[in-house]
Formats: structure tokens, C-alpha cells, sequence
């Protein structure tokens, strides 16, 4: 369910077990964008909808805003979207929900994103994107989660989990890598970021 604020900031909405429109948008739904992407890079033209691309870069960009736009630079668990908000105030973290995973979704769309475009503006959001956890997240032995993106210094949580390395730095590394590293005509990465090669 597509939204955009008054603002102009394009979110994903969730409905509710209610049936209720909520206007919250997960930081795991920005596999979005990248799905989109690939999506209208490589299926059949005719399966295609011109609008996706569109979108596709319009929700990239509010994934990136998700880390933007907070005192650490990384992203909490989801924002609230504020409709009738103008630009700037139409996004807000809820009280509950504002640790940093991180988590691996943004880094995936920005690859894929820049992968097809080549567009330098994805390769700078990644960067930006590392920055922030190298700054934030960093740990005597790793990466650790942040209790609060909200508040520096941070308060790191005891776990690093699973995806960080398995796809988060995978991304990212992928991104700043030729784009000959990983052809998409070839390999297909699955839910894990693992590279399955298309043809055996």
C-alpha cells in the first residue's frame, strides 16, 4: 500500500490485523525498492510496469531518510508517517522502535539500485549509511545493535546478529565493487544474499 505525505516523501502503509491503515513503514520493507529494480531490469518487458522504477527510486530514497534523519545516522525499526506533515516533519520514530539491527534491507535496494542505474548518489547514501555504524556501531570484538539511534554516544546491545555480515556488509562491499564482481545476468542472490549461479 503506497503512501506519500504532503510533504512528498513516498512510504510503504501497512494494514493492520483490523483492516486499519496504519501509517508505519518497517525498515524490513526496504527490500522494496530493490525488488522493483530488479524486477524491471530483468523480467519480461510485457511483465513489466512502467511505474516501478519510479518508485522504485522514490522509496530508496525514504529508506535513506530512515537514517538520515536521525542523530546517529541509522535507521530504527520502522518511522510513522505523518500525511497531511509538511516536508521534514512528516517522519517520526515511535517510542517503540528505536533500535538499530543492523539490518540489511537498505544496503540490498541501494545495491541494486546503483547496480542498474549507476547513479553516484546510491553509492554516497551506502557510504553515509557505513559511516554512521563504523561511527556508532562499532564494538570491541564487531558490531553491536544500538538500544537508541535517537541519542550519542550510543548504547550498544550485547549481540551482532547473523545478517550483518551475510548480507549487510555484503551489500554494501557490493556496491562499492565493480560492477563486474557479481553479473546479475549470471547470479541470482537469494533471501540471504547468497550468489546461486542462474545457469549450472
Amino acid at each position: 500500500l503506497v503512501g506519500r505525505t504532503a510533504g512528498g516523501r513516498t512510504f510503504l502503509a501497512q494494514i493492520d490485523d483490523m483492516g486499519e491503515v496504519r501509517t508505519d513503514m518497517d525498515h524490513l520493507s526496504c527490500f522494496v525498492p530493490g525488488m522493483l529494480m530488479l524486477g524491471s531490469r530483468t523480467l519480461p518487458a510485457k511483465e513489466v510496469d512502467p511505474a516501478w522504477e519510479p518508485l522504485a527510486a522514490e522509496l530508496a530514497e525514504t529508506c535513506y531518510e530512515m537514517y538520515n534523519r536521525t542523530a546517529t545516522g541509522l535507521a530504527p525499526e520502522y518511522f510513522t508517517f505523518h500525511l497531511e506533515a509538511p516536508a521534514g516533519q512528516d517522519m517520526e520514530i515511535p517510542e517503540d522502535a528505536p533500535q538499530n539491527m543492523l539490518r540489511p534491507e537498505t544496503a540490498e535496494s541501494l545495491f541494486y539500485m546503483h547496480y542498474y542505474t549507476g547513479d553516484p548518489k546510491y553509492r554516497r547514501m551506502a557510504r553515509n549509511i557505513f559511516n554512521a555504524i563504523q561511527k556508532h556501531s562499532r564494538a570491541p570484538y564487531g558490531y553491536a545493535q544500538v538500544k537508541d539511534v535517537r541519542e550519542v554516544p550510543t548504547t550498544l546491545e550485547d549481540t551482532e546478529p547473523t545478517w550483518w555480515f551475510a548480507e549487510t556488509m555484503k551489500y554494501l562491499f557490493l556496491t562499492f565493487a565493480p560492477r563486474e564482481t557479481l553479473d546479475l545476468d549470471r547470479w541470482v542472490l537469494n533471501t540471504e544474499a547468497h550468489p546461486l549461479k542462474i545457469e549450472l
